[in-house]
């Protein structure tokens, strides 16, 4: 159900465009981070000295931060006022960023990477919901959802290259030190341009569903991160699972009954928001694997370097790019998000069947580019419409932690893919390694055969999505006129 709308216009209106431009580069800071920061592991371990099994809390440290506080970030946004949470986030990050290239242990650059991850959750929901206000009721609001989507989905592309760049030609620390020259500026420019609009009321702070809301996603966070290293069966895994259920049924408790609830229950049951949000979360899950394998696969079996790895995404980000922008302006009025979101998942369905085809002595022309294309144009039919969608309808006071659970449906979804799809790796290369003991090249063979496992489970997570996009999210051609007004917040 969509609030009552509101006539407040945002005195920086004209400097919309201008806004779009800092929002995208601080989202592109958020979501390249992670990626970038996989391409500098090898070196950043072999100057460190950690050994593999710490390794995974370089990405855990980070995970578990952002994951967990992302509803509270979104929170306080709308509370105390976005542009502040915005410039908070944006200065935190750049600071934690040169704390991690300075890093001299280990403990150093884990402490530097949850602190990241900390101040990621404040700005990520924030450039969102800052999008959100300054193009509501405008003309121009699918336009910029659309450039943002394509952001956002070809953003982690984007980290590749980068990090295959600043790791061979400087070193892995630039692959930290490179967000102190995004945010330093962009901290200028946020000063200048945005509004700062705080609730009105400001009301209380919902201090058990922060702490127990918090504690559930990084209980379930840290269960797919453990069963990632560990095994689904360990104890720690279904310890983390367990509690991380049992403390988000407590959470959803404990909002249905507070006056100031931490996530008014109303934007995750209205019908499009909460497809908006599923969708998000399964198609983040099924494409981890395109990141992770196809970059072990070009490096190990390919031979290509990590900046020819990153080079060889380019094609997918610009599908993405190209799809998302298009269909968020020229379709998505006519058809509404379900038809899109269907047939993104679709071509991710396919997608995922193309990279089942990888051999050992394969090459990028026939065996990776083909599903590169495919799943770039159905990432830019889910994520673009998606976001406008899980964000339409909503208060002005409400944008922020309707945009913390975009985030959140990423984070989530992406920890069960990580967690899902390498466990599943992980045990079909050794259960072919052990049934083919003596053949030649059994290390590549057995490599090939947990990707393809990967793959096909992948294929069946798009097809639930297409299945939840058809049965959640609501049909319906709406016409332009209907759409903005519908965007009023």
């Amino acid at each position: 159900m969509t609030n009552e709308p509101s006539q407040h216009v945002d005195p920086h209106h004209a400097r919309r465009w201008a806004t779009l431009a800092l929002l995208g580069v601080a989202q592109l800071m958020v979501v390249l981070d992670a990626t970038i920061v996989n391409i500098a592991l090898p070196s950043a371990q072999e100057s460190l000295h950690f050994s593999n099994d710490s390794r995974q809390w370089i990405i855990t440290a980070y995970a578990l931060a952002f994951g967990s506080l992302l509803l509270l970030g979104g929170k306080l946004g709308d509370l105390f006022g976005r542009k502040w949470t915005f410039v908070a986030g944006l200065i935190g990050f750049s600071v934690a960023s040169a704390f991690g290239g300075l890093a001299q242990s280990f403990g150093m650059l884990v402490a530097a990477r949850a602190l990241q991850g900390a101040f990621g959750a404040l700005l990520a929901p924030s450039a969102l919901s800052l999008l959100t206000v300054t193009f509501a009721g405008t003309p121009d609001r699918a336009k910029a959802f659309g450039i943002f989507g394509a952001i956002a989905g070809g953003g982690a592309s984007v980290g590749l290259i980068l990090g295959g760049f600043l790791t061979e030609v400087l070193s892995w620390r630039w692959c930290l030190y490179v967000n102190l020259v995004i945010a330093v500026p962009a901290v200028f420019f946020a000063l200048r341009l945005l509004f700062n609009e705080a609730h009105p009321q400001r009301p209380r702070i919902d201090i058990p569903g922060v702490l127990v809301g918090s504690a559930g996603l990084f209980a379930l966070v840290y269960g797919f991160s453990s069963a990632e290293t560990s095994s689904w069966t360990a104890t720690a895994t279904v310890a983390s699972l367990a509690a991380g259920v049992v403390l988000l049924v407590a959470f959803v408790a404990i909002e249905r009954r507070t006056p100031d609830p931490l996530l008014p229950l109303h934007i995750v049951l209205d019908r499009a928001r909460g497809g908006a949000y599923a969708s998000i979360a399964l198609a983040g899950s099924g494409i981890f694997g395109v990141f992770l394998f196809l970059t072990y696969y070009m490096q190990q079996n390919l031979g290509f370097s990590p900046l020819t790895t990153g080079l060889a995404f380019l094609p997918m980000t610009a599908m993405i790019v190209l799809t998302a922008t298009t269909v968020q302006t020229r379709l998505l009025h006519r058809t509404g998000a379900k038809p899109l979101v269907v047939t993104g998942m679709a071509l991710g369905v396919v997608a995922m069947i193309l990279f089942t085809r990888l051999v050992p002595a394969g090459n990028y022309a026939t065996h990776v580019l083909p599903g590169l294309l495919v799943i770039g144009l159905g990432m830019g039919c889910i994520f673009a419409p998606c976001f406008a969608t899980a964000t339409l309808g909503v208060h002005r006071t409400e944008a922020g932690i309707a945009s913390a659970m975009v985030n959140t449906s990423q984070q989530v979804g992406g920890s069960l893919g990580t967690a899902l799809l390498s466990t599943l790796f992980a045990s079909a290369a050794a259960s072919y390694a052990s049934s083919h003991v003596g053949e030649a090249g059994l290390a590549d063979a057995s490599s090939i055969h947990g990707y393809v496992t990967a793959f096909w489970w992948a294929a069946g997570i798009f097809a639930v999505g297409l299945l939840v996009a058809l049965v959640v999210l609501p049909s319906g051609r709406t016409s332009e006129a209907q759409e903005l007004a519908d965007s009023l917040i």
